[in-house]
């Protein structure tokens, strides 16, 4: 006798953040008859990283995070990484353009608003890497509109907050970027979900996967319980994605994949100052990065943020380190230890040894008080005060740890796993993250669907017209689709606040 409540499903996605919300309006979309289950453990979605107050909201691009382009030995700039990153970021501003103008994505202002991206520096020495740094760039057709200020004059007609009570015998300068993006992923999230759920899948809030299992036919069954009434569920997939942010590693531990053996991951949270005095917003209005302090990892890369939350203009300042064993914000104090295995104590305990300087980054962090958060805001806004200024408490990130040698490495960015016959796969990592959403979903929709993606390519280049194209090399292919793009995404407009 069948178990009536074992349940079949096409793709099961688990969790309801930007990365199952983009995998799920893709599929829907190349394969309208599909069967999708989304399954999130808390009752909403987009509520763990995905949620604006929990991520920087950066749209990264590479246009001002600094840690993209290295210094190499000889002066000269790397900018391999900042070029990858932004024909990623192209690539979903491609596809979120197509979702507009088709009625996937209903509210464009909603999460979506042009905020100049600018890096900044002082002293002599780092104007001088900014100065090599946009000769480096600005070539390059994805970096074309960069601009390098140095006059104090300019820049504090740019940038009012900020050169307020400011020294100026230290020379400053800027790389402005006037076309950059706010992004509230929580919204835009939320709009992709509602659109799959409006066209068929079934969106379960509230229920938690605890466990899953492949079976002898290549399907998984996963078991899951509903939270709110201890009620316990099968369901049977042919393809599952663990979209889950923090809780990915735990799930993909769990179905014994061995692509996920030696991974470990290492929880970093983060908090930022905000203030949403309206005398203060007014006067900036970008998103200004700046070097990480001396010996600090590459995501504590310290910024001053013009966001949109709401229809609202906020600042916010940070990222100020935290730290807890939990996976996830709304996570057990568990997760860290449960997630050491014998085949990735290795990774874990050569990162333990090999990463003292994050150790102590951290540490530092911890001791900060409020009033040391402010001073170190006021290398940006010289004149913050702290009573204008109140602490957000932002969303958990797992760092990767992957086997290296007899030990293992920490990595700052995002990792797609997929097991060999493609019926599973996962994502693990951080920034950039949820900027790059769509080129990362559609990385998995060719490495598990290998035998339908090639029916799906006419398709996928009406959302993506650059599909398999790297626009670096393609100016005029470039200049079609991002002028395309900004008329559609409402960002030759001012921002909605």
């Amino acid at each position: 006798m069948s178990d009536p409540k074992l349940a079949k499903t096409d793709v099961v996605l688990v969790g309801a953040g930007i990365m199952s919300a983009t995998l799920g309006a893709l599929l829907r979309l190349v394969e309208p008859n599909w069967s999708i289950t989304l399954i999130e453990r808390l009752d909403g979605a987009a509520a763990e990283s995905s949620d604006p107050w929990n991520n920087a909201g950066t749209g990264h691009s590479a246009l001002c995070e600094l840690n993209y382009t290295p210094q190499n030995s000889d002066g000269t700039i790397d900018i391999a990484k900042a070029v990858n990153v932004n024909e990623q970021f192209q690539v979903s501003r491609q596809f979120w353009t197509y979702a507009v103008e088709n009625g996937v994505l209903p509210d464009v202002r909603n999460f979506l608003n042009p905020i100049p991206h600018v890096s900044f520096v002082h002293g002599a020495r780092n104007v001088g890497y900014l100065k090599a740094r946009y000769d480096a760039l600005v070539g390059n057709p994805l970096f074309a509109s960069m601009e390098f200020i140095d006059d104090p004059d300019e820049f504090a007609r740019r940038l009012p907050l900020m050169a307020a009570k400011r020294d100026f015998s230290e020379p400053v300068a800027l790389n402005w970027t006037q076309s950059g993006t706010d992004v509230d992923f929580g919204s835009l999230s939320r709009q992709l979900i509602g659109y799959g759920a409006a066209h068929g899948m079934e969106t379960l809030f509230g229920h938690e996967v605890r466990n899953l299992s492949k079976e002898s036919d290549g399907t998984w069954t996963l078991r899951y319980v509903n939270r709110r009434t201890g009620e316990k569920y099968k369901i049977n997939a042919r393809f599952v994605f663990i979209g889950a942010g923090g809780g990915a590693l735990p799930l993909l531990q769990k179905s014994g994949i061995p692509e996920v053996k030696g991974f470990g991951g290492f929880p970093v949270g983060g908090a930022f100052l905000r203030t949403n005095n309206p005398e203060l917003t007014a006067g900036h209005q970008a998103k200004v990065y700046g070097q990480p302090p001396l010996g600090a990892p590459p995501m504590s890369v310290p910024h001053l943020d013009t966001r949109v939350i709401n229809g609202r203009s906020w600042l916010l300042f940070g990222p100020f380190a935290g730290w807890t064993p939990k996976f996830l914000k709304q996570g057990k104090f568990t997760d860290l230890p449960l997630s050491v295995k014998p085949n990735n104590l290795a990774s874990m305990l050569g990162v333990g040894l090999t990463e003292m300087s994050l150790v102590n980054y951290l540490v530092g962090q911890l001791l900060l008080s409020e009033a040391d958060r402010v001073e170190t805001l006021r290398e940006f806004a010289p004149s913050a005060r702290d009573s204008d200024w109140e602490l957000d408490i932002a969303g958990q990130r797992v760092q990767v740890i992957r086997r290296k040698g007899a030990g293992g490495v920490l990595e700052f960015g995002t990792t797609v796993l997929s097991a060999a016959d493609g019926s599973i796969a996962g994502l693990l990592g951080a920034s950039p993250g949820a900027s790059t959403a769509v080129p990362a979903m559609l990385d998995v929709m060719e490495r598990c669907f290998g035998d339908r993606y090639p029916s799906w390519v006419p398709k996928l280049k009406e959302m993506v017209p650059s599909l398999g194209v790297k626009l670096s090399n393609e100016p005029g292919l470039f200049r079609e689709v991002w002028d395309h793009g900004t008329r559609v995404l409402q960002l030759d407009t001012p921002a909605a606040v």
